[in-house]
Order: structure tokens, then C-alpha cells, then sequence
């Protein structure tokens, strides 16, 4: 299973795959945006620990990984 998800110009894509009967590894590689500096910092994939996961935790944790990487490298916008 694939999905993609956008944040903060950036594509978070997490691919699944399955471990065990309806439980799944997640990798997320982080593709996009318009600073090439970052996209070498953090496009390798990365696989997420502790699972396996059901489908919706994986994507859920794969999507909250890549949201704090990315924010990890250029700054948390929340100030």
C-alpha cells in the first residue's frame, strides 16, 4: 500500500508492506519542495520501529515521522 501526504511544500510518501497477516511495516521517504539542500538531508527512506502496525497507525506514524523531519531540518514554523 502507498499513500502520499503534503506538508509545508513537501511530498511525505510511506509504502507498507505486509509483515503479517493485517499487520504491515511502514518506510517513508520525503520527496519535493524547492530546497534541494533539504531533499538530500532527508530523502533516503526510512523505515519506522517498533512495528508492525495496523494500516492506519503505520500511515498515521509514517505521516507524523516525516512531518517532524522535515520540521527538524528547516525549523518548526510554530513558533
Amino acid at each position: 500500500m502507498h499513500q502520499v501526504f503534503t506538508y509545508r511544500g513537501f511530498e511525505i510518501h510511506v509504502t507498507l508492506t505486509e509483515a503479517s497477516p493485517g499487520l504491515y511495516d511502514a518506510v517513508f521517504q520525503i520527496k519535493g519542495g524547492v530546497n534541494v539542500g533539504v531533499i538530500d538531508e532527508l530523502g533516503a527512506e526510512t523505515k519506522l520501529r517498533k512495528g508492525p502496525f495496523s494500516p492506519q497507525k503505520a500511515f498515521l506514524s509514517a505521516q507524523q515521522a516525516g512531518q517532524t523531519a522535515i520540521d527538524a531540518v528547516i525549523g518548526d514554523d510554530e513558533s
